[in-house]
């Protein structure tokens, strides 16, 4: 297994455990920690996607990482 494949693994296994945290209610899906995980994880995936030439898989982690971005700016601060 080589690096980027390793971080393309790392990267499916965040937006797995992020869904399955939302899914059992661990996780709140307005949390920082939910969009971390599926920040964390579209980039690994975007990367390895990018350097095996998949860049329809490539573009849509890269807008995943980007709604990821713009929801953690937007998160109200907390009270």
């Amino acid at each position: 297994m080589t690096g980027v494949d390793a971080i393309g693994w790392s990267g499916a296994g965040l937006l797995l455990a992020a869904y399955l945290l939302l899914a059992l209610r661990k996780l709140d899906g307005h949390s920082a920690r939910f969009h971390g995980l599926n920040l964390l994880g579209s980039a690994g995936l975007a990367a390895n996607s990018a350097v095996n030439g998949a860049f329809p898989s490539a573009v849509l982690n890269v807008i995943w990482m980007a709604i990821g971005v713009s929801a953690l700016v937007r998160r109200p601060a907390r009270r």
